[in-house]
Protein backbone atom coordinates (compact mmCIF):
# COMPACT_ATOMS: atom_id res chain seq x y z
CA UNK A 1 0.00 0.00 0.00
CA UNK A 2 1.15 3.36 -1.08
CA UNK A 3 1.05 6.28 1.58
CA UNK A 4 -0.97 7.86 -0.27
CA UNK A 5 -3.40 5.02 -0.07
CA UNK A 6 -2.93 4.85 3.39
CA UNK A 7 -3.96 8.77 3.86
CA UNK A 8 -6.99 8.13 1.78
CA UNK A 9 -8.23 5.34 4.11
CA UNK A 10 -7.22 6.86 6.77
CA UNK A 11 -9.30 10.24 5.73
CA UNK A 12 -12.09 7.69 5.00
CA UNK A 13 -11.95 6.30 8.41
CA UNK A 14 -11.63 9.58 10.14
CA UNK A 15 -14.89 10.67 8.32
CA UNK A 16 -16.72 7.73 8.72
CA UNK A 17 -15.91 8.12 12.61
CA UNK A 18 -16.80 11.55 12.72
CA UNK A 19 -20.34 10.37 10.65
CA UNK A 20 -20.87 7.79 13.17
CA UNK A 21 -20.39 10.17 16.30
CA UNK A 22 -22.31 12.65 15.27
CA UNK A 23 -25.19 11.09 13.71
CA UNK A 24 -26.80 11.51 10.21
CA UNK A 25 -29.39 13.88 11.56
CA UNK A 26 -32.17 11.64 9.86
CA UNK A 27 -32.91 9.47 12.52
CA UNK A 28 -36.38 10.51 13.69
CA UNK A 29 -37.29 10.74 17.21
CA UNK A 30 -39.65 8.18 17.12
CA UNK A 31 -41.91 7.54 20.03
CA UNK A 32 -41.31 4.41 22.29
CA UNK A 33 -43.07 1.31 20.28
CA UNK A 34 -45.50 0.98 22.61
CA UNK A 35 -47.17 4.53 21.81
CA UNK A 36 -48.43 2.76 18.40
CA UNK A 37 -49.58 -0.29 20.42
CA UNK A 38 -53.43 -0.58 20.03
CA UNK A 39 -54.81 -0.82 23.45
CA UNK A 40 -58.52 -2.85 23.98
CA UNK A 41 -60.42 -0.10 22.85
CA UNK A 42 -59.24 0.25 19.63
CA UNK A 43 -56.90 3.28 20.25
CA UNK A 44 -53.18 3.53 20.93
CA UNK A 45 -51.78 4.75 24.03
CA UNK A 46 -50.89 8.21 22.31
CA UNK A 47 -54.39 8.85 21.04
CA UNK A 48 -55.87 7.77 24.37
CA UNK A 49 -53.76 10.46 25.83
CA UNK A 50 -54.25 12.87 23.60
CA UNK A 51 -57.99 12.49 24.19
CA UNK A 52 -57.55 12.30 28.01
CA UNK A 53 -55.94 15.53 27.86
CA UNK A 54 -58.42 17.10 25.65
CA UNK A 55 -61.23 16.48 27.86
CA UNK A 56 -59.53 17.39 31.19
CA UNK A 57 -58.48 20.72 29.38
CA UNK A 58 -62.44 21.31 29.03
CA UNK A 59 -63.21 20.46 32.19
CA UNK A 60 -59.96 22.73 33.72
CA UNK A 61 -62.01 25.43 30.94
CA UNK A 62 -65.41 25.19 32.59
CA UNK A 63 -63.87 25.51 35.65
CA UNK A 64 -61.97 28.47 35.25
CA UNK A 65 -65.65 30.14 33.89
CA UNK A 66 -67.67 29.02 37.00
CA UNK A 67 -64.59 30.38 39.50
CA UNK A 68 -64.05 33.41 37.33
CA UNK A 69 -67.89 34.26 37.44
CA UNK A 70 -67.97 33.42 41.33
CA UNK A 71 -65.38 35.69 41.70
CA UNK A 72 -66.71 39.01 39.62
CA UNK A 73 -68.81 41.18 41.20
CA UNK A 74 -71.54 40.85 38.67
CA UNK A 75 -71.80 36.94 37.72
CA UNK A 76 -72.88 35.95 34.50
CA UNK A 77 -75.39 33.31 35.86
CA UNK A 78 -75.88 32.11 31.66
CA UNK A 79 -71.93 31.14 31.29
CA UNK A 80 -71.78 30.03 35.04
CA UNK A 81 -75.16 27.20 34.29
CA UNK A 82 -73.39 26.43 30.98
CA UNK A 83 -69.82 25.97 32.10
CA UNK A 84 -71.79 24.04 35.42
CA UNK A 85 -73.92 21.79 32.05
CA UNK A 86 -70.78 20.76 30.35
CA UNK A 87 -68.87 18.98 33.22
CA UNK A 88 -70.77 16.31 33.25
CA UNK A 89 -71.19 15.61 29.71
CA UNK A 90 -67.93 16.25 29.17
CA UNK A 91 -67.06 13.02 31.38
CA UNK A 92 -69.77 10.90 31.14
CA UNK A 93 -67.08 8.62 30.35
CA UNK A 94 -64.17 9.29 32.09
CA UNK A 95 -63.72 6.37 33.45
CA UNK A 96 -62.72 4.95 29.96
CA UNK A 97 -60.19 7.71 29.72
CA UNK A 98 -57.60 5.50 31.51
CA UNK A 99 -57.67 1.98 30.01
CA UNK A 100 -55.01 -1.05 30.72
CA UNK A 101 -51.29 0.55 29.12
CA UNK A 102 -51.94 4.02 29.12
CA UNK A 103 -49.76 5.18 31.91
CA UNK A 104 -46.34 6.41 32.20
CA UNK A 105 -44.62 2.45 31.48
CA UNK A 106 -45.90 3.51 28.03
CA UNK A 107 -43.60 6.22 26.66
CA UNK A 108 -46.06 8.91 26.56
CA UNK A 109 -45.70 11.47 28.21
CA UNK A 110 -48.97 11.61 31.26
CA UNK A 111 -49.41 13.17 34.42
CA UNK A 112 -51.51 9.92 35.44
CA UNK A 113 -49.32 7.81 37.97
CA UNK A 114 -49.04 3.73 37.69
CA UNK A 115 -51.23 4.40 41.00
CA UNK A 116 -54.25 4.68 38.53
CA UNK A 117 -53.98 1.24 37.44
CA UNK A 118 -52.39 -0.57 40.80
CA UNK A 119 -55.43 0.53 42.95
CA UNK A 120 -58.35 0.73 40.31
CA UNK A 121 -61.21 0.29 42.67
CA UNK A 122 -59.98 3.40 44.84
CA UNK A 123 -59.42 5.15 41.26
CA UNK A 124 -63.03 4.32 40.68
CA UNK A 125 -64.54 5.05 43.46
CA UNK A 126 -63.05 8.95 43.09
CA UNK A 127 -64.85 9.02 39.65
CA UNK A 128 -68.07 8.17 40.70
CA UNK A 129 -67.56 10.52 43.61
CA UNK A 130 -66.84 13.21 41.48
CA UNK A 131 -69.65 12.50 39.18
CA UNK A 132 -71.64 12.79 42.07
CA UNK A 133 -70.37 16.01 42.74
CA UNK A 134 -70.43 17.29 39.28
CA UNK A 135 -74.19 16.68 38.53
CA UNK A 136 -75.08 18.41 41.69
CA UNK A 137 -73.26 21.47 40.65
CA UNK A 138 -74.96 21.01 37.51
CA UNK A 139 -78.25 21.29 38.74
CA UNK A 140 -77.36 24.10 41.40
CA UNK A 141 -76.08 25.87 39.15
CA UNK A 142 -79.61 25.85 36.87
CA UNK A 143 -81.35 26.95 40.56
CA UNK A 144 -79.45 30.13 40.07
CA UNK A 145 -78.57 30.83 43.65
CA UNK A 146 -75.16 31.82 43.56
CA UNK A 147 -74.05 30.95 47.51
CA UNK A 148 -74.80 27.08 46.48
CA UNK A 149 -73.43 27.51 43.49
CA UNK A 150 -70.32 28.18 45.33
CA UNK A 151 -70.23 25.44 47.86
CA UNK A 152 -71.25 22.92 44.96
CA UNK A 153 -68.21 24.23 43.07
CA UNK A 154 -66.28 23.66 46.08
CA UNK A 155 -67.48 20.29 46.66
CA UNK A 156 -66.85 18.93 42.86
CA UNK A 157 -63.01 20.70 43.29
CA UNK A 158 -62.35 18.84 46.37
CA UNK A 159 -63.03 15.78 44.69
CA UNK A 160 -60.92 16.62 41.85
CA UNK A 161 -58.24 17.59 44.59
CA UNK A 162 -58.70 14.32 46.34
CA UNK A 163 -58.15 12.63 43.12
CA UNK A 164 -55.01 14.22 42.00
CA UNK A 165 -53.38 14.13 45.43
CA UNK A 166 -52.80 10.37 44.99
CA UNK A 167 -53.53 10.07 41.37
CA UNK A 168 -51.97 12.83 39.22
CA UNK A 169 -47.87 13.82 38.81
CA UNK A 170 -47.02 17.77 38.90
CA UNK A 171 -49.90 18.85 40.63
Amino acid sequence: MTIRHTRLTLAALAGLALLGACGSGDAPAAPAAETATVLDNGMTVSEVVDARQTHLKAVGKAFKTISDNLKASEPDMAAIQAAAASVPTETADMGDWFPEGSGPASGVKTDALPAIWENKADFDSKIADFHAASATLASTAEAGDIAAISEAFKATGATCKSCHETYRADD
